[in-house]
């Protein structure tokens, strides 16, 4: 097994020191898997996002990861689909960079990303994945692992086959 990992599970479950939140730019929790990280880290990460205040889309702000079994969670607002022409590869782009950046601010070596920006954000899968695969190839030298976690199973088979044709 590569440092690049591809599965289908649930993120929240993800032994890893670092696992990457699909949050809203209030760090407010919500639907999808911004929730479900949420409720199973448990209160005191929605107290520490509230002192936060707010992330602007694109950008990565980091706190503890209360019940889950990694140390930390990176939050970082994803780009809410409107064509492709409003920037929004740009910024998912720089979701992936800037949350391995708080990563590697943060001495982490194991990281897990959901699927930014695909669920009610709308944006297209296989562009998302494109995105997400070509960050964590960049930067692989840097960490000991890095997990997609695909909720459902056609999103596990886009992540596998963009990852075959831009690993080989």
């Amino acid at each position: 097994m590569g440092k690049i990992n591809i599965k289908q599970g649930d993120i929240t479950q993800e032994n890893v020191e670092a696992v990457v939140n699909a949050a809203n730019t209030h760090l407010a929790g919500g639907g999808g898997v911004d929730g479900a990280i949420h409720r199973a880290a448990g209160p005191s990460v929605m107290d520490e996002c509230r002192k936060i205040g707010g992330c602007k889309t694109g950008e990565a702000v980091i706190t503890n990861a209360g019940n889950l079994k990694a140390k930390k969670i990176i939050h970082t607002p994803g780009p809410v689909w409107r064509g492709g022409t409003s920037g929004e590869p740009e910024l998912l782009r720089d979701c992936y960079k800037n949350s391995f950046a708080r990563a590697k601010e943060n001495g982490l070596k194991s990281i897990a990303f959901p699927a930014i920006s695909t669920g009610i954000y709308g944006y297209p899968v296989e562009e998302a994945t494109r995105i997400a695969i070509e960050e964590g190839i960049k930067v692989q030298d840097n960490f000991e692992k890095i997990v997609y976690v695909c909720f459902s199973e056609k999103d596990h088979e886009v992540y596998e086959r963009v990852y075959g044709e831009l690993s080989s």
